[in-house]
């Protein structure tokens, strides 16, 4: 009998230190082994009302922000109007993979807080973001001209993250073909601790 009352508080007490444990996990210290690597393949089917889905071939050429978010992801909503800024402003493209969504609710989503999406594939199952890494909703990756993953981010963006962070290893990656140099990244991308090595990027294109 004494198990049967003891049994509540014991689970109680493993959730109680999972939690604890996980709200000291500072986000870079969650590794990425996708860093400097080819983003994985995929072909994603397009959200519920828009007409054009998401491919890893579509992720070559230019330097984009790739964001994993749900209309399910409280911290998703905390982010959205930065991520319509970036749209409006056209700074960098952003493409966005809607992880684990009910059809009808990414949609209602993004037709009520703004799209700010060049293209955006539906990953119902997941998979998708199984193979990218993703630990936890939002999450954005920064890809190269190459299809490279350089940088991640976990959580969601803010504008000092924005400006301090993203913003200058977008430009240091547009400027890369005309200055091929080891480049740190900036002091506030600094929770993750991988390095941009621009001049061994350009040699492996040859």
């Amino acid at each position: 009998m004494k198990l049967k009352f003891l049994l509540p508080v014991l689970l109680f007490a493993g959730v109680a230190t999972a939690l604890g444990v996980g709200l000291t996990i500072r986000p870079g210290d969650l590794p990425s082994v996708m860093i400097n690597k080819q983003v994985p393949v995929f072909d994603l089917p397009p959200l519920l009302g828009r007409q054009r889905g998401l491919a890893s071939n579509d992720l070559a050429g230019e330097v984009r922000l790739v964001n994993f978010f749900a209309s399910w992801c409280f911290a998703c909503r905390l982010e959205h109007p930065l991520l319509n800024r970036i749209n409006a402003d056209g700074i960098v493209p952003v493409y966005g993979i809607n992880y684990k969504d009910r059809p009808e609710d990414a949609k209602a989503w993004l037709d009520r807080l703004g799209d700010p999406y060049a293209r955006s594939g539906a990953d119902f199952p997941g998979r998708t973001g199984i193979d990218w890494g993703v630990y936890g909703l939002p999450e954005t990756f920064i890809v190269d001209r190459d299809s490279r993953i350089v940088y991640r981010h976990i959580g969601a963006i803010s504008a000092s993250d924005l400006e301090n962070c993203l913003l200058p290893v977008v430009e240091n990656l547009r400027a890369s073909e005309l200055a091929a140099t080891s480049i740190n990244l900036p002091s506030a991308c600094q929770r993750s601790t991988q390095q941009i090595d621009l001049k061994s990027k350009l040699q492996t294109k040859s």
